[in-house]
């Protein structure tokens, strides 16, 4: 797919990354075809990103890309295009565990895996999608393609945004698009202890590159953990970023919109493990309904925007995206 046509040097949409796709298809003997998806790219990915960070949210276009593009248009395309299935590298598993009936699974490699950013897929695209490094560790996917001499055996793995340099960053992308906006920062007591260029790119949780010592009040020691403050509100109409200590980020519950199931939904009071971040550690939940998820015992904040995806021990049951907290 060519996504992204602006400046942009790391991720999976970069040309560099066309064409190494190119270079490899050439050595495996394998017809290469790239279908133009910018335009929808643009609306769906790149659109939203700045609208959410306009907003005060944090989102995470990987996994707009995954459900808008890698497996809404491009799989369309496949069909039409008479292709039985779409294959990925995502480190994680699809596993037919009955007629017609499908698990999203973690991958082998847990510092791999990939699973949290597939939540969105549904029994239809399970059924036709094929992910062979599944089973395999990173290693173990480098040395079978070292052994067929391919060129990007080594290549290193994209970690950034794909439509974002890394000489510009964030900030420098977001202020072509939106005006930023300078923003006071306060304590839990209102008092300002500080400011920060751009209220936009400020996220909940956040602690560093805030301009404060230790992101605390002045005179306290930053190297205390229980004194560290951390971004506990970001209001970007008032123009304000309130600080507060890390038990402040403690919540026992979360409210989630666009919320989708790998399968069937799971009943009203079913517990599952509910994981927010692509590597995070899974904590003890229930099924509330209505987007809810109670949680046994507490977990940090999740920026609004972010996702929380349902787990069942290795299998994906589903997920939605942070839009509250309780």
């Amino acid at each position: 797919m060519k996504l992204w046509g602006g400046a942009g040097d790391s991720g999976c949409c970069s040309v560099a990354d066309v064409d190494d796709a190119r270079r490899v298809a050439q050595q495996l003997g394998i017809t290469h075809h790239v279908f133009n998806f910018s335009e929808q790219f643009e609306r769906d990915v790149v659109g939203p990103y700045v609208d959410a960070h306009a907003a005060g949210r944090t989102p995470n276009p990987c996994v707009a890309c995954n459900r808008h593009l890698k497996f809404d248009r491009f799989v369309v395309r496949a069909r039409q295009l008479g292709f039985d299935a779409v294959a990925t590298g995502h480190h994680a598993r699809v596993v037919e565990v009955g007629p017609g009936r499908f698990e999203l699974r973690r991958g082998a490699d847990a510092a791999k895996d990939q699973s949290y950013v597939l939540y969105m897929l549904g029994q239809a695209t399970l059924g036709s999608l094929r992910l062979p490094v599944g089973d395999l560790t990173k290693a173990d996917v480098r040395r079978v393609a070292a052994g067929l001499g391919l060129r990007t055996a080594a290549k290193p793995d994209s970690q950034d945004v794909c439509f974002i340099s890394r000489t510009g960053g964030r900030a420098a992308f977001l202020a072509e698009r939106i005006p930023l906006h300078p923003a006071t920062v306060v304590d839990g007591d209102g008092r300002p202890v500080g400011t920060v260029d751009a209220v936009e790119l400020v996220t909940v949780g956040q602690r560093r590159g805030l301009g404060v010592p230790g992101a605390g009040p002045p005179g306290e020691d930053p190297s205390s953990d229980d004194r560290r403050r951390y971004v506990v509100d970001v209001d970007v109409a008032s123009g304000t970023v309130r600080l507060g200590p890390a038990a402040e980020l403690a919540v026992g519950e979360l409210t989630l919109t666009d919320v989708s199931w790998t399968d069937r939904p799971v009943p009203i009071g079913a517990a599952l493990e509910v994981q927010t971040s692509a590597h995070g550690r899974p904590a003890a939940g229930r099924w509330a309904g209505h987007g809810r998820v109670e949680l046994s015992g507490t977990i940090r904040r999740v920026a609004p925007g972010q996702h929380a995806v349902f787990y069942d021990g290795a299998v994906v049951l589903g997920g939605g995206t942070v839009t509250a907290h309780g």
